[in-house]
């Protein structure tokens, strides 16, 4: 009973330490490699605000959104996109190929503010 309680014991230490040296996954949904030429939308978030009420970008030109939560736990969500870029995830590159508005809004409920937390990307 000893030898299989320290087997299973060596054999668990030895998956956690083969865990700690993985990679973490590529960025899923965004492109493997930044393009230089991107337009660059950066978007900052604090509590219950974007830093900007609005992001203007071309059509049919690639974009790179880059993410920072200055204060508070947040996310920007541009569901008619599907685009999500947050803490973890801090940038999602994308060609828009129609133009109009598209609302960006915290998908985390962060606080009585939250309702309001609403700024728009403009494809011109």
């Amino acid at each position: 009973m000893k030898k299989i309680i320290a087997l299973l014991f060596i054999v668990a230490v030895a998956m956690g330490i083969a865990a700690c040296g993985q990679k973490p996954a590529a960025d899923a949904g965004a492109s493997a490699a930044a393009d230089p030429n991107a337009q660059q939308v950066k978007i900052e978030a604090s509590n219950w605000k974007f830093d900007q009420a609005e992001y203007r970008v071309k059509k049919g030109q690639p974009v790179t959104i880059t993410f920072d939560s200055k204060q508070g736990m947040h996310n920007a969500a541009i569901a008619d996109l599907k685009i999500t870029v947050d803490t973890n995830k801090k940038t999602h590159t994308f060609t828009p190929d129609k133009a109009g508005t598209y609302e960006i809004r915290c998908m985390i409920p962060c606080g009585q503010g939250h309702t309001t937390m609403v700024s728009k990307l403009i494809v011109e």
